[in-house]
């Protein structure tokens, strides 16, 4: 069966998704890591792949920027096509001047003054949680590479660009009442529509640029580059084949 926004039949994508928000990266990861990938999805330019990782099966799909976008995209892998478990894989702007560039922040909340969750299905919280089996999967598999992790809350914002007149009022509250650690645009709505459909979410992130300090990556750089959080979140393929 297809979609509104995915032409995938059904058994064409895996238990196991990876969600970069660039379709691009989508693509990267399918041609770098995955043996044999196949195209499932190009409705909208979203790319989404299925092939093997290590002989385990494992897909990759685009989500698109913000909360309505990987909304409707992990709605649909959850809801119509099997999918059991989402791993979005990111870039992330720190918000703390000790964080560097590239370091990977395995999010253990996503916080955000977004209504998405509650039009969506009711839930009045600010902090929507991923999974703990997959977080400590993740963990698991980034100490099995030998690589580490930041862990903490993200601010997830339904906005990149910020007036001058409340910036200072939404960082303060992000950074000292929930204690985020960096800014994205699409976790909240992947854990809340997993917590709804009763399926597994986590997002790892790559740190692309730092608000404070302002050292930054180039869009290249944040296509190509971001290779450790998706060694780590392959890494648990095997789990869900």
């Amino acid at each position: 069966m297809s979609t509104p926004h995915n032409s995938a039949n059904n058994g064409d994508i895996a238990k196991l998704v990876l969600m970069p928000g660039d379709p691009l990266r989508a693509k990267f990861v399918a041609e770098t890591y995955l043996e044999n990938p196949v195209c499932f999805n190009n409705v909208r330019g979203m790319l989404g792949y299925t092939g093997t990782y290590k002989g385990h099966r494992v897909s990759v799909m685009g989500s698109g920027m913000g909360m309505p976008s990987i909304g409707i995209y992990s709605y649909e892998l959850f809801k119509f096509y099997g999918v059991e478990a989402i791993i979005r894989i990111g870039s992330t702007g720190a918000m703390r001047p000790e964080i560097k560039l590239y370091e990977v922040v395995l999010a253990d909340g996503a916080y955000s003054e977004s209504s998405y969750a509650k039009q969506f299905a009711g839930y009045d919280e600010k902090v929507m949680l991923p999974d703990a089996t997959l977080n400590q999967q993740l963990r698991d598999s980034a100490s099995q590479l030998g690589y580490s992790l930041l862990e903490g809350c993200v601010n997830s914002s339904d906005n990149f660009y910020y007036d001058e007149s409340v910036m200072a009022a939404a960082v303060d509250k992000s950074l000292n009442q929930y204690h985020c650690l960096c800014a994205e645009m699409e976790s909240f709505a992947l854990f809340a529509n997993a917590r709804n459909l009763g399926k597994k979410a986590a997002c790892l992130l790559t740190v692309s640029d730092n608000i404070v300090t302002h050292e930054e990556t180039t869009a290249e750089e944040r296509q190509l580059s971001f290779t450790k959080m998706m060694e780590v979140a392959l890494g648990v393929a095997h789990l869900y084949d």
